[in-house]
């Protein structure tokens, strides 16, 4: 071990044409003072092997910075030429806002394309788009200054933007790395399948939101066993008629036909016997059989597909049950006996003003 101070790396162990630099570090040693000893820390110095200059990723940055300088300046020109051009017909806000357009396209397009420089095919699109959008810069820029009588400045100004677009593709083309061809079939293969995930996923969550607006907007329907024997009844909506006659008989059970077209139209909604009576008889065919009606509780369907508590509950208004009690009985009847009473008491504040 080395004596504090002393540096690990003996002057022996240096490797003849290998750069070091020293680094300090620390170790826990134990030191006495008085006989009373202590664990403390210490510095000591080490020499690191200093890795030669990595020539090719210095030559590589600098022919990157050599290019985003020229594509800096072929913008600027652009800009220049082709909104002075443009300012001839609108602002000049306007017209060097628009002209900027012509060269982010192609440098855009150039963005894209070294996105998908793993997947050729994907990047042909992104190629020849920005092929195009260059040719219509050029153009501009030639157009400026052949009508600045310049058409020299006009073609030396449109080849900057050349060669800038040829360094960039000159420089994606060296940091780009070909895949083989198994291995590149093996990518798209896995990124179709991730991307059909994603997809698949999006497409649940938009049919989820859909099926939860249906369900709180839709009209709710028939149940089966019911048959539509309202829809000739004037003014009044089948289902509305079918919901009513039902509360109605929940809260009247040894009510005729009769009384339950007399309390309906107390309520403003017109049937008639026949009506009411094919209502009642299709809900007790789709009951289960009781001995005894009174003495055992009528087993309702379940709710019809979107139907919610609030329908329900402006249907048992509607129908004139103000009742607290029945208005909860009517609606676990339809519901089922696990919606809470302050359920319904929410549910029936939140709804009585448009029910009146």
């Amino acid at each position: 071990m080395n004596t504090p101070g002393q540096s690990d790396s003996a002057p022996g162990h240096r490797l003849p044409g290998v750069r070091y630099r020293t680094e300090t570090r620390q170790r826990s040693v134990i030191h006495a003072v008085n006989g009373d000893p202590e664990e403390i820390e210490e510095d000591y110095h080490v020499l690191i092997p200093v890795p030669p200059r990595d020539w090719d990723r210095i030559v590589m940055t600098a022919v990157t910075a050599v290019a985003a300088g020229l594509l800096a300046i072929a913008i600027v020109w652009s800009v220049a030429s082709i909104g002075d051009l443009l300012a001839r017909a609108v602002v000049a806000s306007i017209a060097y806002l628009a002209a900027s357009a012509f060269a982010l396209v192609w440098v855009s397009c150039m963005a894209l394309e070294w996105l998908a420089r793993y997947n050729a095919d994907r990047a042909k699109g992104p190629r020849t788009a920005g092929t195009v959008a260059l040719v219509l810069d050029m153009a501009a820029v030639a157009t400026h200054g052949h009508l600045e009588d310049s058409l020299y400045v006009g073609l030396a100004g449109a080849a900057v933007s050349a060669v800038a677009k040829y360094m960039w593709s000159t420089v994606m083309k060296a940091q780009a790395r070909p895949l083989p061809e198994l291995t590149r079939r093996w990518l798209t293969k896995r990124e179709a399948d991730i991307t059909a995930r994603l997809a698949l996923g999006a497409q649940l969550r938009t049919l989820a939101r859909v099926e939860g607006q249906a369900a709180v907007y839709a009209p709710p329907a028939i149940p089966a066993g019911h048959r539509d024997t309202t829809a000739d009844t004037p003014g009044h909506d089948a289902r509305t008629v079918l919901s009513a006659v039902l509360a109605a008989s929940a809260t009247m059970p040894d009510a005729t036909p009769a009384d339950i077209v007399a309390q309906l139209a107390a309520a403003r909604i017109i049937t008639d016997t026949d009506t009411v009576q094919d209502i009642l008889d299709a809900d007790t065919d789709i009951r289960p059989d009781t001995t005894d009606s009174r003495s055992q509780p009528r087993v309702r369907t379940i709710a019809p597909a979107g139907q919610s508590i609030a329908d329900t509950v402006r249907t048992a208004l509607a129908s004139g049950i103000t009742d607290k009690s029945a208005v909860l009985s009517y609606v676990r009847k339809i519901h089922g006996q696990d919606v809470t009473a302050d359920t319904v008491a929410r549910t029936r504040r939140r709804v009585e003003p448009d029910a009146s």
